[in-house]
Formats: structure tokens, sequence, C-alpha cells
């Protein structure tokens, strides 16, 4: 194993998230305390020059190389981490650099395979690396990453995706799966395994897991919305239907649906069923209920119901979902 080398190039520039920097590094070194020998893995830090580098969180960091130094290297994964700023009006919006963008548009064609951490995935998509493909990002910045790039299949809810050698990561501790799996494609299942248990992680998180609940969804614009979405909370076994929920609101069927499609880019049916779901997960994960009663206290009222909404939403069961992230013993 130790007789290839392979170089991870991550990439530095002013204001990058400090955790997307140093997140895979510290897991890919895991490796080599796991294997007790050297796994191969050269990771350096490259930026434009070798001064230092402040962070988001206002940390320096030194590089290791400019790019200039790796300008004929061959690079095995080209990792690139993201930043963010917040607009005029108080939103996340990632942050593209016209100059860093050119130096992943440069170093792609040389690397086996590319990685974005977090919203380094509009990096990618302004370098012209994702287009036609399928990826994912922050789920803050989602909706800009398929705005400002309509040719890329955006999927907000994955933790990571891999569209042939290219991967994107989604929320920033979400680098950590997307680097357990990159030692897995290199060294396989095993010694991923190995690492993950040293983060205290899961080696694999369902693939179609949630980024985020549906509680932390960005707030309404309008008040009689967000009073219904504390009515759905509080009355999550009731039927919730459209008529129920329009009813409740003082509005039309139409005009609720119309609402919900502009402040939360959904249906009002299809809200309903990310609470329960949501609701759902909180008890497989913290009690020891039998699915009939979680089911019947989310408002799904059978199992059938739960495992068909569950395989809708986060592509997996109740039963693996349980087996996955019980924190119960």
């Amino acid at each position: 194993m130790s007789g290839i080398e392979r170089l991870i190039v991550v990439v530095l520039f002013e204001g990058v998230d400090l955790l997307d920097v140093t997140g895979p590094p510290e897991v890919f070194a895991l490796l080599a305390r796991e294997m007790d020998e050297p796994s191969g893995y050269r990771v350096v830090l490259a930026a434009e020059s070798l001064d230092p580098v402040t962070t988001a969180a206002g940390v320096r960091v030194l590089p290791d190389v400019t790019f200039a130094d790796i300008a004929d290297r061959r690079i095995d994964t080209l990792l690139v981490p993201g930043a963010v700023e917040l607009d005029a009006e108080r939103r996340v919006r990632a942050i593209t650099e016209p100059a860093v963008v050119q130096r992943v548009r440069t170093l792609a064609p040389v690397a086996r395979r590319v990685a974005s951490v977090c919203v380094g995935a509009h990096v990618l998509a302004a370098a012209g690396l994702l287009d036609g493909r399928r990826a994912t990002t922050h789920w803050s910045t989602a909706r800009q990453l398929a705005a400002d790039h309509p040719a890329i299949e955006v999927d907000a809810d994955p933790i990571f995706i891999r569209d042939d050698h290219v991967w994107t990561g989604a929320g920033i501790t979400a680098c950590l799966d997307l680097t357990l799996a990159l030692i897995a494609e290199d060294f396989g299942d095993q010694w991923a395994l190995r690492v993950a248990r040293q983060l205290v992680m899961y080696l694999k998180r369902p693939s179609g897991q949630s980024q985020f609940s549906v509680l932390l969804d960005p707030v309404s614009t309008t008040r009689r919305i967000e009073a219904l979405r504390h009515y759905i909370s509080r009355n999550i076994t009731a039927p919730l239907t459209v008529a129920d929920l329009a009813a409740q609101a003082h509005l039309s069927e139409r005009q609720l649906t119309r609402v919900f499609k502009t402040d939360l880019d959904t249906t009002p049916a299809a809200y309903v069923e990310a609470a329960r779901v949501e609701l759902a997960r909180h008890g497989l994960e913290t009690t020891d209920d039998t699915l009939d009663r979680i089911a019947t206290t989310c408002g799904f009222h059978t199992p059938d119901t739960l495992t068909r909404a569950f395989r809708r939403t986060l592509n997996t069961t109740p039963t693996a979902y349980r087996h996955r992230f019980r924190t119960t013993p």
C-alpha cells in the first residue's frame, strides 16, 4: 500500500472555511495510524503564494506549496473547500473568486478525481466541472447553485454525491463522510470503518439522509404560514389534508399551495410528510418504541405508510435507519 503516493491537494484561498480545509487531512492521517504504516496519502495545502491564508474563523493557515509548484505534478485528489458571505438581506451566499475558479479549472484535468467540500461545489460549478452532472452542496446555498448553473442536477438532500470521478459534499461536517468514502474507494470498507471508529462516526450514513430538519427550513415571510407550521407540529396526528390546512389558514386550497411553493419551495402535503418523517426519525433514534407506535404517534398510523414515506424521502427503511442511527442502548 505504501508504495503508491497519492497526492491530495487542498485548495487554499482567503476566507475559506477552516473545517473544510482541516477536516479531510485529519481523516487521511488517521488511516496511516490505523495501518501502522504509510498509507501513501500525501496531503498538501496549495495557494497562490506561501503567505499565510486567513480562514473565515480568523485562524491563519500556512500553505505547503504554491500552485506553480504543483503545476506539473500528477494529482490524485483535488479537494476544493468553500467560503460564504452574507448579502444585503443577510442571506448566505457562496463565494467564487475568479482566480480560484481558474486555478481549479487548470488543476482538475491532471487530477484522478476532484471533490468539493460544502459550498466548494460552487467553485467546481463555476469552473464548468459539474455541467451535466448530479451534485450536492450545503442546503443553505443549494438554490443558489441551481439558479446560477441550470446545467447541473442539484440534489440538496444527500450527504455526498459521486458522479464518475467528481464528488460533491454537503454540510461542513459531511467532509468527514466524504473523505471516508474516498478512503473506502482506495483501500476498501474495512479500512474506512476502522477510521470511522476512531472518529466515532458511522462508516456510511444512508445516501438519502436529509441534511437538515424541516424545522430549520428558512422562516416563511408569511406570518400566516409560520403559524400554520406551528399548527402542523402541534397536531401531527391529525389528518392535515390540504383542505384542513387551507381552512386553518383561512385561504383557498389553491392559495395555500401557491404560498407554500413561494415561501418554502414545497407543497403542503410534502411538508406535512417531511414533518412526520422527522418526528419518526427522532423516535427511531432515541426510543425503543415499535414501528406501530411510532407510525401512530407521527400521524402515519400504519407501519406500511411509515415505510413508504421513509423510502420516498430518505431512500431507506425505518428499520435500517434505526440500525444506523440509534442512540439508545
